[in-house]
């Protein structure tokens, strides 16, 4: 599937989301809350979406749904969705929903099983590589 950045969330982040440019599906349409709740990575259903910053979110049932829209901030994949290890080498890659940590209560998804495995080795170093190089990245990325 085809990826794209969306623009900025607001005021309450500045990161920029992996959305299907086809469908306006965040994340491929999989549920930002069972990777917490069910610690997997499960397909939404069409008839519990959410539109939130400019892109449609899938979720599993209303609760799931209804935790979200409580609190998106919680639930939203680190950097957009994109891959921190890419980012903190200074490239912006779309993560894959099916390859993902949660670390420190964060939710990142990783290009690669590779990429997994390095962000799992030393995640706060990478984080914040990621974290410095994700300005210049942001800039590259097509709104």
């Amino acid at each position: 599937a085809m990826m794209a950045a969306i623009g900025p969330l607001g005021a309450a982040t500045t990161e920029y989301i992996v959305v299907d440019r086809h469908t306006g599906l965040a994340i491929s349409g999989f549920d930002p809350v069972a990777y917490f709740t069910d610690g997997a990575a499960l397909p939404g259903r069409e008839t519990f979406e959410y539109p939130f910053a400019g892109a449609v979110w899938r979720f599993r049932n209303e609760g799931n749904r209804a935790a979200f829209a409580a609190n998106p901030g919680i639930y939203m994949p680190r950097f957009g969705g994109y891959d921190p290890v890419g980012l903190a080498r200074g490239a912006g890659v779309a993560g894959d929903p099916r390859l993902w940590l949660i670390v420190e209560n964060q939710l990142f998804l990783f290009y690669t099983p590779e990429a997994r495995s390095a962000f799992s080795h030393d995640p706060g170093r990478t984080t914040v590589a990621a974290e410095a190089q994700w300005p210049a990245v942001r800039r590259t990325l097509s709104p």
